[in-house]
């Protein structure tokens, strides 16, 4: 066990470095509950969901192979926090780390033995993975460009932050009937992706009698992804800004009180839709939180870090503004790479005179190079940084002075390339690499896409997203892209073989989503094809400013794109064409091997 010191006020410190003292007893309670199951004494479904509860999470490796994720609220980092993660990275995990589109850092293949060192590490900088995983109010997410935003109504980044510290180790949210998800928006374009969350939050402003206006928030519920997608539905109006925190502990205690806890698949808040009605949901979550004052809990009120730091909107600039959004086109005009960078993953029009820069990661991996070449670079700069929900970092508070040194040294450590809203950038899960319900490998079909795409001249195509899942629970959130795949077994001249089902025209934004719908099933290797003549037509025949679901609607729907893909839906003789009959990064024949699933526990 680690030895912690304390001061003469009581403060635990390790190493000299002052800590949270919940961190501390979060930490303390591992290592105890570790040694009992190491040593027997601790049943494997109770460790299990302790574990998870922990951030946690098993490996389809079996044995000791741990998944570590840790929760970046509103993806804020610092860089003495990228630059401990690089260190996490070498000595715990393969030297090399993984953001998600909730705004998290996962590490694998740690062994569970030494977890806890890995806690403490994370401790020093003030990180915590507890209640990462599990049936918990999850990771609180927020818009990257939240505070430094040309068009947001609110900086929402203080809500996320007292929304995060409010249900963290929170009693009414620990063992919930399933997941609980919670994203905020500065404006309707909602890059925050709120429209299909348990609770999604975006800031919108009402006119008043006397001709006023009020900023505050609509907040949708009951939306989610997974198998069966489900739009989030507005709650109210309008929600006041003193009003906001009740609301969300009202859902949560209504989720809590009402969730399905006798099948995990019907668990999530979206079921009570199906099972309560809409009116009956939004009745108990009104009321709960008209009642709510009477709880020692109630969070009424503007929250500390509101009252503190302020919510006042970046506002826009008198330069140009850049359009956000998906589907917004992006002008690739330049012919060197770094007028290309420049053009699309520079965001300016912030009335604070600053503008904010994307990092490029490749399938969402950060090696301990570019965690610590980060670090130095926000150091240097004074910018701050934020995790994206597409899988890259953001720099933010840049002058203009400061972008061409900033392209040399993301270039240098191989982040400068444009990839931000244009064709090149994949997002995928893990599949089936370490997740034990994932039956395709979607790293490696990311990776050939992307490999297609540059050979192909169509990397740099703006407006078009490519998501990809391993399973149809939609980590990858292929529901929402404009083309989407989710991995599925295919049965083929008597064998087994890898394919993914293709989906067309997701949208979120401006208050409203649209879910990709079915167009035809593909061998995973004729996926990249797929995906290059998709991009292609998309490039060739779209008009001024059309985005893909206008484009595709014009051209004549799913039906027609399917069309024509039609060729690529036929898997070759196995002894001519062998390579269909086996997975991405794998060698061997293919195999849909799932385990059990540490999701639904």
């Amino acid at each position: 066990m680690t030895t912690i010191e304390f001061d003469t006020d009581g403060r635990p410190s390790l190493d000299g470095v002052q800590l949270d003292p919940e961190m501390v007893a979060d930490i303390q309670k591992f290592e105890t509950q570790l040694a009992r199951y190491l040593a027997g004494e601790l049943d494997e479904d109770i460790f299990k969901v302790f574990r998870l509860a922990n951030g946690v999470y098993g490996q389809r490796q079996g044995g000791h192979n741990q998944m570590i994720r840790i929760k970046a609220p509103y993806g804020a980092i610092l860089p003495h926090q990228l630059e401990k993660l690089a260190d996490i990275s070498e000595r715990y995990s393969r030297g090399w780390g993984h953001l998600t589109t909730r705004q998290n850092v996962q590490f694998h293949f740690v062994q569970l033995e030494q977890v806890p060192e890995v806690l403490w590490e994370l401790a020093t900088v003030g990180m915590t993975t507890r209640e990462a995983c599990s049936d918990t109010v999850r990771n609180v997410m927020g818009c990257h460009l939240a505070g430094a935003c040309p068009h947001e109504v609110l900086d929402i980044q203080p809500w996320a932050e007292a929304t995060f510290r409010h249900f963290l180790r929170n009693p009414i949210a620990q063992r919930l009937p399933r997941k609980f998800k919670i994203n905020f928006s500065g404006c309707v374009t909602d890059c925050g992706q709120a429209m299909f969350n348990d609770v999604g939050v975006i800031a919108v402003t009402r006119q008043l009698a006397d001709g006023t206006s009020e900023s505050g928030f609509r907040v949708f519920v009951a939306g989610g992804l997974g198998a069966n997608p489900h739009p989030a539905l507005a709650l109210e109006e309008f929600t006041t800004r003193e009003e906001l925190l009740p609301t969300l502990e009202a859902c949560v205690r209504v989720f809590e009180q009402a969730g399905n806890r006798d099948n995990k698949l019907r668990a999530r808040m979206k079921w009570l839709v199906d099972t309560l009605g809409f009116e009956e949901l939004q009745r108990r979550v009104l009321t709960s939180r008209r009642f709510l004052l009477a709880s020692s809990s109630w969070p009424g009120g503007l929250p500390t870090q509101v009252a503190e730091l302020g919510d006042a909107p970046a506002g826009a600039g008198t330069g140009p503004v850049t359009a956000m959004g998906q589907g917004v086109p992006v002008a690739l005009t330049g012919t060197s790479a770094r007028t290309r960078w420049e053009q699309a993953n520079v965001v300016r029009g912030v009335a604070r005179g600053t503008v904010s820069a994307m990092a490029w990661s490749r399938l969402g991996d950060v090696t301990a190079e570019q965690f610590r070449g980060l670090a130095a670079i926000a150091r240097d700069l004074d910018a701050e940084i934020r995790i994206t929900n597409r899988q890259n970092f953001v720099l933010r508070g840049l002058a203009e002075s400061d972008l061409p040194g900033l392209y040399d040294r993301l270039e240098a450590i191989g982040m400068a390339q444009p990839g931000a809203e244009l064709a090149r950038d994949v997002v995928a899960c893990p599949g089936a690499d370490t997740c034990n319900l994932a039956v395709t490998q979607s790293r490696g079909l990311a990776s050939a896409i992307g490999e297609a795409l540059e050979a192909a001249g169509l990397a740099e195509v703006d407006g078009i997203r490519t998501n990809i899942s391993g399973c149809t629970n939609s980590c990858g959130q292929h529901h929402i892209a404009d083309i989407g795949f989710f991995g599925a077994e295919r049965r083929a001249r008597g064998r087994s073989a890898p394919g993914y089902q293709l989906l067309l025209g997701g949208y979120v934004g401006d208050e409203q989503i649209h879910f990709g719908q079915k167009a035809l099933r593909l061998p995973a290797k004729a996926v990249p094809e797929a995906v290059v003549r998709l991009v292609a037509a998309f490039r060739d025949e779209r008009r001024i400013g059309e985005d893909f679901r206008t484009y595709l609607e014009r051209t004549g729907g799913v039906a027609a794109a399917a069309g024509l893909l039609a060729d690529l839906d036929e898997f070759p003789d196995p002894e001519e064409h062998p390579e269909y009959y086996v997975d991405y990064d794998e060698t061997g024949p293919y195999e849909a091997s799932v385990g059990d699933s540490e999701c639904a526990v």
